[in-house]
């Protein structure tokens, strides 16, 4: 059965589903008595018949009361009542880790820590003669305090191995609950003896441990197959690939400690959980870099002759490195840190372009962020200093990109293509672009290449002048756009990426100014970037990004092809896949800068007073949210990790649950309902033409129709209460501002607001004859309200600052987000004229962690998109000496 909110089990009241596996259902719900959050797990009510369920079910519960340890989740209670059985746990906080894995691999210190927290925990429960049998990443939950191992329901009680002192003070375990030759887990991760139905023990543990370790290094599974047969005989015959070949920083120790995990006889793997926790604990105190060994447990039996042993070398090691020292040009080991935005700003992250730019010569980075008012303007940060400078006169600035010499940072701002020297003076204006998400690249011979829209690539002298028209798409190729320009050392050849809009994928292509001829060399990644291997020419790479991940790509400059392999360089890159955006750059010399997929965000209900009531299954990449006009759904936004396209789900308010729309292979942001609940207004970013609003029909369930013609950035903002009309902004040249459009029919567009900067979330009055939306015409952002369909007054709402307004069902209150972040509720009385009172202060949000919300009619609950803190998420990371982890190949 599936348990509402407000279903009581004993004192426990049920609050929200949190998910539901093979053995029952999990369910957020309030202790009563002692007045606290816990999870509270059903058994579900079409298992209840079967005995040998219900025996595993009872079993979960005596195996989980055995254990307390940090790192293992507890068990408060078990009840039952109505026929439902239950256990209640503690609830936790956080995110699985396989949701984090979705995100690609984890740093090496949280691999470390997080694997000894996991043995440490598996060693408490096999010292109670338990085995957990079923460990994976999904069954690990990463919180504030640590990682807490979940679900036991596939335990099995063994005898302990200590001796014990009669027969009748054994654990026992009913007969049949688990037979013999029974397969038991989740297939990736189990060890060859239970693939084949032999008996398991503690070292199977050990065996998932290892291919959970093997996936937490790399990103990867440590095995995969196209079949349950192929995965089989992956786990049973084949070796997981060498880490080192994933990620070339990965410490040679902990390789063979993984290694060494994943061994297919019992007995040639770790013997304990403890052991494998010291070894993990040994490389994160910097034991790997260290030529001795930390003191072994005692299920190794010479460790002292070892240690002997370890001595001895450690002494001929020194000798060896007094007569064999590393030349002093020897490659330097990589460094990173990470470059937060400057006080009072925020980056400018924009999925069609690079926010960020490294100099040629590495000693300085350049990149966009946003003021108090909104708008971008250009930094320059020496990566020698600690802070940076903004560049004058770059206000509007976007995509930043610089000359050979460092001297100079090209930006487009306004329609134009600008310089700035860094050293000082006033932006030089070169040359107008169109409007769009132009992109450049500055070469050797003092020319500049650009794309204009995706519908040309356009060559100025960066002296300035009248653009020229050097490539436009090839329709041998159908390809729809081009864009993303890099120039080769050379000056004549460059690298581009095409896109065909009839396959929607995405390649990098060789250029060249003399002859006009193209060549694909990469096929489904991001835009790309060559990187010089050294001082000569000859080799080099290319970087670029796929799946998350940044890969570097032997390249020789010279023959102009691709000599090799790509070579993963370790580092998470949020890209997308239809745009081509990459959010890396590099210098010359070994400096690269890049960004992560944004932080995870968490789906939430709360009160009137901030309290949280509920959730909506596990965080992942939530944007925006929208409520129908009905009570039952919602809409919402998810971006996809590997390729950073955003998909649209519907969720049920009742259930708390998400279904996902199949709207087709493309990109699609900002749904709205129709007030019938039957369309959604979406817009629609396809290959063939800049984003376009459109609509599509939930009955019909083909692919959304563009509604007007494309041309500029249309974002759907909302709809009138009686479905005649859109409201929608336009965020592009002298056509920004709101507009308006008949939702059937004739379309009939019109301006409502123009000519002020980003008039974003409008909404209609439930009457349909008022508007509220957000101006910022003196750089503060405030919200206001004007009649529909003819403006008049603005009559401002918020006092001092305020974003996102939301109307109350019966149109007698706005909600805000005010300046100062907290959410604001304003009684609202509308006559002939727009009367605004005293305005209420509900509760407080956290201005980092509030990416939207929406409001349901009766003003009372809230569902909020929310942030989860993930250190550095957002800001720019730079590695130093990234190429000395890379080796080009013979030739």
């Amino acid at each position: 059965m599936t348990l509402s909110a407000g279903y009581r089990l004993g004192p426990y009241e049920i609050l929200s589903p949190l998910g539901a596996g093979g053995m029952g259902e999990v369910y957020k719900a309030r202790d009563t008595r002692l007045d606290r959050t816990v999870a509270v797990k059903v058994l579900p009510t079409h298992l209840s018949s079967s005995p040998e369920v219900r025996q595993r079910f009872e079993r979960e519960a005596k195996t989980i009361s055995q254990l307390s340890h940090p790192h293992i989740c507890s068990l408060h209670d078990v009840g039952s009542q109505d026929g439902v059985e239950y256990l209640v746990m503690e609830y936790l906080e956080g995110e699985t880790l396989s949701d984090r894995l979705a995100r690609g691999p984890l740093p090496l210190e949280q691999t470390l820590r997080f694997g000894v927290e996991i043995a440490d925990a598996l060693d408490k429960a096999h010292r109670q003669g338990i085995v957990h049998r079923d460990l994976k990443p999904g069954n690990v939950m990463l919180t504030k305090s640590g990682v807490k191992l979940l679900d036991f329901g596939l335990a099995k009680v063994l005898q302990p191995e200590t001796p014990i002192e009669s027969l009748t003070s054994a654990p026992t375990a009913p007969r049949h609950v688990t037979r013999d030759g029974t397969i038991l887990g989740t297939l990736s991760y189990m060890a060859p003896e239970q693939l084949e139905g032999k008996k398991a023990d503690s070292r199977a543990d050990i065996f998932a441990l290892g291919a959970t370790l093997y996936e937490m290094a790399t990103g990867r599974k440590a095995f995969s197959g196209e079949s349950q047969a192929s995965l089989i005989a992956a786990i049973l015959s084949s070796e997981p690939a060498p880490i080192a070949t994933v990620q070339p920083m990965t410490p040679p120790a902990l390789e063979r400690i993984i290694k060494t995990c994943l061994a297919k006889d019992p007995d040639d793997r770790w013997q304990s959980a403890a052991d494998v926790g010291l070894d993990l604990a040994w490389i994160g105190r910097g034991g790997a870099e260290e030529t001795g060994r930390p003191g072994l447990s005692s299920g190794h039996r010479l460790w002292v002759g070892l240690a002997a042993a370890g001595f001895l070398a450690a002494a001929v090691f020194a000798l060896l490195y007094a007569f064999h020292r590393p030349p002093a040009n020897a490659p330097a080991a990589p460094i990173r840190f990470a470059i937060h935005p400057p006080p009072g700003t925020r980056f400018a992250w924009i999925r069609n372009q690079n926010l960020f730019a490294v100099s040629p010569d590495g000693l300085s980075i350049a990149f966009a962020a946003r003021g108090a008012d909104g708008r971008p303007s250009l930094w320059a940060r020496p990566l020698a200093e600690s802070s940076a400078v903004p560049l004058p006169g770059t206000e509007g600035a976007a995509a930043p990109f610089w000359s050979p010499d460092s001297r100079f940072v090209a930006f487009f701002a306004e329609g134009k293509l600008k310089k700035a020297d860094v050293a000082g003076g006033p932006p030089v204006t070169l040359c107008d672009v169109s409007p769009g998400f132009p992109k450049g690249s500055w070469g050797s011979r003092h020319t500049i290449l650009f794309s204009q829209g995706g519908a040309a690539m356009s060559l100025v002298g960066d002296g300035g002048g009248t653009p020229k028209t050097v490539l436009k798409p090839d329709p041998s190729r159908q390809e729809a756009t081009i864009g993303w320009p890099d120039f080769l050392p050379d000056g004549r050849h460059f690298l581009y990426i095409g896109r065909a809009g009839t396959e929607k994928q995405t390649y990098v292509c060789l250029a060249s100014l003399d002859d006009g001829r193209t060549e694909p060399l990469v096929k489904n990644c991001s835009r790309a970037q060559y990187v010089p291997a050294g001082s000569g020419g000859g080799s080099g790479y290319l970087l670029y990004a796929r799946d998350g991940s940044l890969l570097a790509q032997p390249f020789d400059d010279r023959r102009m092809r691709l000599v090799g392999d790509p070579i993963p360089t370790g580092l998470e890159v949020w890209h997308h896949a239809l745009t081509g955006t990459g959010t890396f750059s590099a210098s010359d010399n070994g400096v690269l800068a890049s960004r992560g997929n944004p932080s995870p965000a968490r789906l939430v209900w709360l009160d009137r007073a901030g309290r949280e009531t509920g959730s909506v299954e596990s965080p992942g990449g939530f944007d925006s949210v929208n409520l129908s006009f009905d009570p039952r759904r919602f809409l919402v936004t998810k971006v996809n990790p590997r390729t950073g396209t955003h998909e649209v789900w519907v969720g049920d308010v009742s259930r708390s649950v998400l279904t996902k729309l199949d709207l087709g292979d493309d990109e699609y942001e900002q749904p709205v309902w129709s007030p019938d609940g039957t369309r959604l207004a979406l817009t629609v970013g396809a290959l063939r033409h800049p984003p376009v609003l459109s609509l599509f029909s939930l009955r019909a369930g083909r692919s959304p129709e563009p509604i007007l013609p494309s041309g500029h950035n249309q974002s759907a903002e909302d709809w009138s209460p009686d479905g005649r009309f859109l409201l929608y902004t336009i965020r592009a040249g002298a056509q920004a501002g709101l507009w308006v459009a008949n939702a059937d029919g004739e379309r009939k567009p019109r301006p409502l607001l123009t000519g002020v900067f980003d008039p974003a979330h409008a909404q209609f009055s439930p009457d349909g004859r008022w508007i509220a939306f957000c101006l910022a015409e003196s750089g503060r952002s405030e919200v206001y309200v004007t009649a529909f369909p003819e403006p008049g007054e603005r009559v401002r709402v918020s006092a001092s600052g305020g974003s996102r307004p939301r109307w109350r069902r019966d149109g007698r209150e706005i909600l805000y987000v005010s300046r100062d972040n907290e959410m604001i509720a304003t009684p609202i009385r509308l006559a002939s004229e727009v009367q605004v009172g005293a305005p209420q202060r509900l509760f407080r949000i956290d201005p980092a962690g509030w990416q939207d919300y929406d409001v349901t009619g009766d003003g009372e609950r809230f569902l909020a998109v929310v942030t989860v803190p993930v250190p550095d998420a957002d800001a720019i990371t730079v590695t130093v000496n990234w190429l000395s982890r890379i080796s080009l190949p013979k030739r």
